[in-house]
């Protein structure tokens, strides 16, 4: 069966080709002049203006009208994501912002998605799994004491042998995530501040200075982002998660992100991608 566009005769195989060309026909009035006198939200069309609002109104078909600009969308979920996509504008908040990443964030947020990633291993919740894998991996859950950076290495790259995130890291022991694993000596001292020997930074106090030491910032790199064409390496699981999840190399939406990422804690299944 065809499905014909009355207006431009243009032809197509399923109802669903159909209605994604006549859901653009806002965009588009001059090639379709019945713009003027088609439903909001179904396919039937009218010789009058009068006769197209008594028959929305009498069928609840009045569509869904942008709180931005003038375009119209047959379906609510086509309008949020001409909001969001288009005008960077997130109705539920009433608020702007300055691009896309902003705004995906602030969708992503706890504000919208509440905190529905539980700790396998104790009541504590989570927005995203980066958030879950940071409390895992800094030691922060009492009820899981044996997991930190290095053992959830160990238990990634069992399950990811063909490498998908994982360095292939023969010569690594772990040890890295001891608790003051690292104290400076009076040596730091320069005069002026505490100076880590490692690298540039200074302190302003001794404390600091071996915060700085036993904190991630000298850690080995241990993971890799899956995407062949992105250069990013990263020291934690929880920080190659936050960038997938800000899909900033588009390897994968953020939903799956969540699905996938969240099995290295509830499954024993091999890692894919």
């Amino acid at each position: 069966m065809v499905y014909l566009c009355h207006t431009c005769d243009q032809s197509f195989y399923d109802e669903d080709g159909l209605k994604e060309h006549l859901d653009d026909y806002y965009d588009h009035e001059a090639a379709h002049e019945y713009a003027r006198y088609g439903c909001d939200t179904c396919l039937a069309t009218f010789n009058g203006d009068a006769a197209r609002w008594q028959h929305m109104n009498a069928k609840g078909h009045v569509g869904h009208e942008c709180r931005v600009c003038d375009n119209k969308y047959r379906s609510e979920q086509g309008l949020i994501e001409h909001e969001v996509e288009d005008h960077n504008y997130c109705a539920d908040c009433d608020k702007f912002f300055q691009n896309t990443n902003n705004i995906k964030q602030h969708l992503n947020s706890r504000i919208h998605r509440g905190q529905n990633i539980d700790c396998p291993y104790c009541r504590n919740c989570f927005t995203t799994v980066a958030g879950l894998t940071t409390h895992l991996e800094t030691n922060g859950c009492r009820s899981a004491p044996s997991l930190n950076r290095d053992t959830i290495f160990e238990i990634v790259r069992q399950r990811d042998p063909r490498g998908f995130i994982c360095k292939n890291l023969i010569s690594w022991h772990g040890g890295e995530s001891k608790p003051d694993r690292w104290t400076c000596t009076d040596s730091a001292w320069n005069g002026f501040a505490w100076a880590c020997g490692l690298c540039a930074r200074v302190c302003r106090t001794r404390a600091d200075l071996n915060k700085h030491l036993n904190s991630p910032a000298h850690y080995t790199i241990l993971y890799h982002c899956p995407n062949r064409n992105c250069p990013s390496e990263f020291k934690t699981l929880a920080s190659i998660i936050s960038h997938l999840e800000s899909e900033s190399c588009s390897f994968m939406p953020f939903d799956t992100v969540q699905k996938r990422m969240k099995q290295v804690f509830t499954s024993s299944h091999m890692l894919e991608f």
